[in-house]
């Protein structure tokens, strides 16, 4: 199984002069291609790409700067854009899993930057990183890499930071189990509410959202161009990415702790892209990182092999006694407790939710029948009739 290994490093002056060059060479060689691309008819090969905006673009006066650079990188480039065309054709046919990928861009100045080298533009000596054309860098190891890597790619992000990020070989780990199965059920205010019971809060991103939105009115004020601007410019990347690290930070802690201590993961499917057309919620639901949690402890589950389950979305989970089953209808969002009128037990809204995700993905249904179907609805909401609500207990 392959894993990413990422380390911040800092490069001198003469080495950022480089990382620029090589950055732009390698924008340039993409453009390049990609503008050749739109013009055929029919797509070119990677080994033509690169004979075209490669090889016989360095032998030309606007091109000539390309030999400036190690080759690895911009080979490199070409054949990243033959694996974009992949995935946006496979999204196309369906063949792909997750969110549909889009039709390939041109990359821009301003923004994230990267280049990949692979074997032969890259060696490991002692603590520090030699890059072809580039010179040693020494990151900050905070974790030793668990085998050779087999790429390692330069990044320079909107904040101009600066990371090493290697693809290595992992095996996967064994962990003891101490939970069978659990279910979560994702929420705003409440991040997750866990079948057993535990509430967990995210942190609280609205003081940092704040600054963010000043920020950007007065950039909207500022001439495009000037050094002011391009000063607000970094103060907004700087505080967007200091939300993405406290966000990243949160994901992966929970991420490896819920995948860690139980065999059977359920989540609910929720329709993110949906959800966020909401004018009044959009903000805070991007705040939350529902679907990065959700890539984060499928991937950990194949890591350490656990089992991940994503019930429908149009599962009633909030609608059903977690205890007999009995169907209660719809509730709106300002009840948070129920009493159930047919066995007296009294629910919390989200933790009730995610004892019946967790029923529903394991398939212990309330009526012992389960049939493994894809329908909208189970036999946990269809064992009982619809009833009222007669006593909200909360706010």
């Amino acid at each position: 199984m392959k894993a990413r290994y990422q380390y911040r490093f800092y490069p001198t002056d003469q080495q950022r002069q480089r990382l620029a060059q090589l950055f732009g060479c390698v924008r340039v060689v993409w453009n390049d291609a990609l503008a050749i691309c739109k013009q055929s008819e029919k797509l070119p090969k990677n080994s033509d790409l690169q004979k075209l905006v490669i090889t016989q673009a360095k032998k030309t006066v606007g091109r000539e700067w390309l030999a400036t650079v190690s080759n690895i990188p911009l080979q490199q480039s070409v054949a990243d854009l033959g694996v974009a065309y992949k995935n946006f054709f496979d999204s196309l046919k369906g063949n792909r899993k997750g969110k549909k990928v889009g039709y390939p861009r041109f990359k821009k100045k301003t923004g994230r930057q990267s280049a990949r080298f692979r074997i032969g533009g890259f060696s490991l000596k002692g603590e520090e990183v030699y890059l072809a054309r580039i010179g040693n860098v020494k990151p900050i190891w905070s974790r030793s890499l668990p085998s050779e890597p087999s790429s390692v790619t330069v990044i320079k992000d909107a904040a101009n930071r600066y990371f090493l990020s290697f693809v290595v070989e992992i095996a996967p780990a064994v962990q003891p189990v101490i939970n069978p199965s659990i279910g979560i059920d994702l929420g705003l205010k409440v991040f997750a509410a866990l079948s057993t019971g535990e509430k967990v809060y995210s942190p609280s991103y609205s003081k940092l959202d704040r600054r963010i939105r000043r920020k950007q009115r007065k950039l909207a004020r500022q001439v495009k161009g000037s050094k002011r601007r391009e000063k607000t410019r970094l103060q907004i990347a700087k505080l967007h990415n200091q939300i993405s690290d406290t966000r990243k930070d949160f994901l992966h802690k929970l991420s490896n702790r819920v995948v860690n201590e139980n065999q059977v993961i359920a989540l609910e499917d929720l329709n993110v892209s949906g959800m966020v057309k909401n004018r009044k919620l959009s903000r805070a639901i991007s705040l939350q990182g529902w679907r990065e949690f959700r890539v984060l402890v499928e991937g950990k589950s194949q890591k350490l092999d656990r089992e991940f389950i994503a019930i429908n979305r149009w599962e009633p989970t909030s609608q059903v006694c977690s205890e007999c089953g009995f169907k209660w209808g719809k509730l709106d969002l300002s009840i948070r407790s129920v009493l159930c009128i047919n066995c007296g037990a009294e629910h919390d809204r989200d933790e009730n939710a995610a004892r019946n995700i967790e029923k529903v993905g394991t398939g212990h249904c309330h009526d012992s029948k389960w049939t493994g179907s894809d329908s909208k609805t189970t036999s946990v909401a269809s064992c009982v009739e619809p009833s009222r609500i007669t006593a909200p207990l909360g706010r």
